[in-house]
């Protein structure tokens, strides 16, 4: 079993995936939820390098959205964000920090101390 899923938005040949970490805590989350509920990651302007990740619950998907179904954990990523996260891995982390979501993104030439945003 790989550690990892992975699926393409049709047409940009690079792979987006989840990691086993982040689709584990995705299924603990959904749990709680109504049946249907899933991991919408969204990129949108704003944050202190330009762009910014968000992780919200969402129960409606778009048919123009990226479907990555694995072990229990549905992530959803809309159109205009797969273009800033082609070749990226959405993980799981828990550090002394705390503990989050994470995204290495191969597109971002910069990023905050926290992570959370990004330039390209």
């Amino acid at each position: 079993m790989s550690d990892t899923a992975t699926d393409l938005m049709p047409g940009t040949g690079k792979p987006i995936t989840v990691s086993a970490r982040a689709a584990k805590r995705v299924a603990e989350i959904l749990k709680t939820e109504e049946a249907g509920t899933m991991l919408r990651v969204s990129v949108s302007g704003g944050g202190c390098s330009g762009f910014q990740y968000g992780f919200t619950l969402d129960d409606v998907k778009d048919s123009s959205d990226l479907v990555i179904e694995t072990d229990g954990a549905t992530v959803l990523i809309d159109s205009v964000s797969v273009m800033y996260l082609e070749g990226s891995e959405i993980d799981f982390v828990n550090d002394l920090i705390g503990s989050s979501f994470k995204i290495t993104n191969p597109n971002a030439t910069a990023s905050c101390g926290c992570g959370t945003s990004f330039s390209v």
